[in-house]
């Protein structure tokens, strides 16, 4: 039997994972996010642009905004940011002026996601990509099929 660390950037991912299936319980694109520091979560949330009524309600701008007033700082330097999917071009822009030490996502995402259009992020922070990649994409995947149908 494998044993999942509670530190690991899987067991982090996991708790993205879960935000994103609260937004698709929503109706919402299926993105969720959160923050940690020191191996604990400070912020979590999912995408909620059509329950908020706002464009900028994306999972990572939710996440960042909470992980900012936890920490009353608006730099997040010691904080990793969890993302079931690539961050868009905003989430990069803000995740940016945060100054994240570190990014994970699970899947890419080619249409919109900020490598596009180059690295956006900061200099200092890391980028880790394809943790639980499958799951993740499998989750956009269905919510987009049901759209369709």
């Amino acid at each position: 039997m494998e044993f999942l660390s509670v530190h690991s950037d899987e067991h982090f991912m996991r708790e993205a994972y879960r935000q994103a299936q609260y937004a698709l319980e929503e109706d919402e694109i299926p993105i969720g996010a959160v923050v940690v520091c020191n191996n604990r979560i400070i912020a979590k949330a999912y995408n909620q642009t059509e329950k908020l009524n706002d464009v900028t309600a994306h999972a990572e701008m939710l996440a960042l905004t909470a992980a900012s007033n936890y920490m009353s700082n608006k730099y997040l330097h010691d904080c990793t940011l969890y993302v079931t999917v690539e961050p868009c071009v905003m989430c990069a822009g803000a995740s940016y002026w945060a100054q994240l030490k570190r990014i994970v996502y699970g899947s890419p995402e080619p249409k919109r996601g900020y490598r596009r259009v180059g690295n956006l992020l900061h200099p200092k922070t890391e980028m880790v990509s394809g943790i639980m990649a499958q799951e993740c994409a499998d989750l956009m995947a269905s919510f987009f099929a049901n759209k369709r149908n």
